[in-house]
């Protein structure tokens, strides 16, 4: 069995890249019931059309209606419900068990999947979703490879979806309350302030203690201003961290990649293999689609696949630092990245195509390019390179440099594309030409 490749769509654009460049599936979301409420800008007409796209291409869309609402919200849901599900949604993404009774009981053919938030960890839950009615589960992110495998043949019937690449929220299955007690916005009704992301700095007097208003103290422990954390109800029990002049990022979890265990996967007969990233780029879903499109294709096939050379390519859109998740083993100090929360990457998102003519292509500028940059064209199913010595704007005339926001630049390439959809990027900034 061939495991769905389920990519995000963070609005229609992101939808039609992932698709083209090898999604079987999307998922999006609404701004009122969905827990991004910032990464799902989808009102009911533009849902209607991403539906309507997305079943011309012949794939699936799933709808997020993942919140854990209060009272006030669950009449205005119904409402909205009546109005989603003529438009056929393939299935809605579900958590709260209230919200999936009423629409089991509004509509009983809907088919739903157990949004990761419900964090089921266990056969024996999976047992009860299913005997309820649930079609799917995505399966929190806590497992090793050995429980998902008993999950799965627990329950031989039920449909497993797991998440193989983008980022990790620092609590316990994405439940998280950090942001509501720092800020008053909860995460669970979709206001996440992404406070793990934050700057945070150890307060220390002259003698290495913290003042006697905080929990912890910190001790040097070398020149490099590198101190050990010590927790007021848990002394000697210290936690290693390093700080410079920005601070420090104490739960900045890095990104997961499971890009070595997708054979793995397969062969525990998962059905869905699920990317995170709706407010990602179309760069981030075109290049992630495509590079585990090849990985699910070859190793379906029995074809050797190159997995150093596809993990390199995932480099080269914005991460954390790549870990494996629980699938291998318990995560340590290696899974946080401490020193900044900035991402890192090898290129350059440089632009997105919107019209071609031939050999003739026009982008929009994503980021800023010079005259004599090479950048790469990539397509679903071909990758050009190119060097800007003739770039022009959409009217012919030439250019030196081109800022995003400044318009569209043309190229002129050495065979027509055969795509409508491609992006093209150049190697990170410290590489570009001069």
């Amino acid at each position: 069995m061939k495991p769905e490749l389920l990519m995000p769509a963070g609005d229609l654009e992101k939808a039609k890249y992932a698709i083209a460049f090898g999604a079987d599936a999307v998922y999006a979301g609404v701004p009122q019931f969905s827990l991004r409420v910032k990464e799902n800008e989808f009102s009911l007409d533009q849902t209607k059309e991403l539906i309507d796209y997305v079943h011309k291409q012949k794939k699936k869309i799933y709808i997020t209606l993942n919140i854990y609402p209060h009272n006030n919200k669950i009449e205005s849901f119904l409402d909205f419900l009546d109005k989603l599900i003529p438009l056929q949604p393939d299935a809605l993404i579900m958590s709260d068990p209230g919200l999936i009774m009423l629409t089991q009981e509004r509509y009983p053919n809907t088919e739903i999947h157990l949004s990761v938030q419900q964090n089921n960890v266990n056969y024996a839950s999976a047992q009860f979703w299913e005997k309820v009615g649930i079609k799917r589960i995505i399966l929190a992110r806590e497992l090793s490879l050995k429980e998902i495998e008993t999950i799965k043949e627990k329950n031989p019937n039920l449909e497993l979806e797991i998440f193989i690449h983008g980022a990790i929220c620092i609590a316990y299955s994405g439940r998280c309350l950090l942001s509501n007690y720092l800020t008053g916005r909860d995460a669970n009704q979709g206001q996440c302030a992404q406070s793990c992301r934050w700057q945070y700095k150890v307060l220390k007097s002259d003698n290495g203690e913290q003042n006697s208003d905080f929990t912890i103290r910190a001790t040097p422990r070398t020149q490099n201003s590198e101190f050990l954390l010590e927790e007021k109800l848990r002394p000697n029990e210290f936690i290693p961290i390093e700080e410079d002049s920005n601070g420090t990022y104490l739960l900045n979890s890095r990104d997961l990649c499971a890009i070595d265990f997708i054979e793995d996967l397969m062969n525990l007969k998962i059905d869905s293999f699920k990317v995170e990233g709706r407010n990602k780029s179309v760069y981030y879903a075109a290049i992630v689609a495509k590079v585990y499109r090849e990985v699910i294709d070859k190793i379906y096939s029995n074809q050797p696949v190159d997995i150093p050379k596809l993990f390199e390519e995932l480099q080269s859109v914005g991460n954390r630092g790549y870990i494996p998740g629980f699938l291998s083993s318990e995560l340590g100090h290696n899974s946080q990245r401490y020193d900044s929360n900035s991402l890192m990457q090898t290129h350059i998102f440089a632009g997105i195509l919107k019209e071609k003519n031939n050999n003739e292509v026009i982008f929009e500028v994503k980021n800023k390019l010079n005259q004599n940059d090479t950048i790469e064209i990539i397509s679903p199913n071909e990758t050009i390179m190119v060097s800007l010595k003739n770039m022009t704007d959409e009217n012919n005339i030439p250019l030196n440099e081109i800022n995003p926001g400044a318009g569209l630049f043309k190229v002129i390439l050495d065979k027509p594309l055969t795509s409508n959809f491609a992006i093209a990027r150049l190697e990170g900034r410290q590489k570009r030409n001069s």
